[in-house]
């Protein structure tokens, strides 16, 4: 089970970049095709930006041409959480990091097998770690 990590909202906002605090504290999205990890390719793990709970692994990372990083499943489901998100007139399944509370994106059912589900994570609510360094 994921530990649990709760700080003041003062020091998510000195420990974290501008960016990364308004996605993963304050609930907001970067826009489509400009998040670093979009593109990206790397053999690791992802992580929370916040805590460096482990969230989702590069081998279920798949393009889904939505313009963020998506996966079909994370690396242990017990390490987010679903919430229900009814802003911006719609409903949508909300992902949150399980260990810190980090808003990390949405999840849809219009992902591929072996799921069906898209995890649509925004990179500024992410770190990178390489398969040789995740623990």
């Amino acid at each position: 089970m994921s530990r649990k990590v709760d700080k003041p909202d003062s020091e998510w906002a000195r420990e974290l970049s501008t960016e990364a605090y308004s996605v993963a504290r304050n609930k907001g999205t970067e826009r489509a095709f400009t998040g670093k990890y979009n593109d990206h390719k790397g053999d690791g793990q992802y992580v929370c930006v916040c805590c460096n709970e482990p969230l989702f692994d590069a081998t279920a990372k798949y393009d889904s041409g939505s313009g963020w990083p998506s996966f079909f499943q994370p690396v242990n489901k017990e390490n987010i959480e679903e919430e229900s998100d009814s802003t911006l007139g719609m409903v949508r399944t909300e992902v949150l990091c399980n260990s810190c509370g980090a808003h990390l994106g949405h999840v849809f059912p219009d992902g591929p097998q072996p799921t069906g589900l898209r995890y649509c994570i925004n990179s500024a609510s992410l770190n990178f770690v390489d398969r040789d360094k995740c623990e």
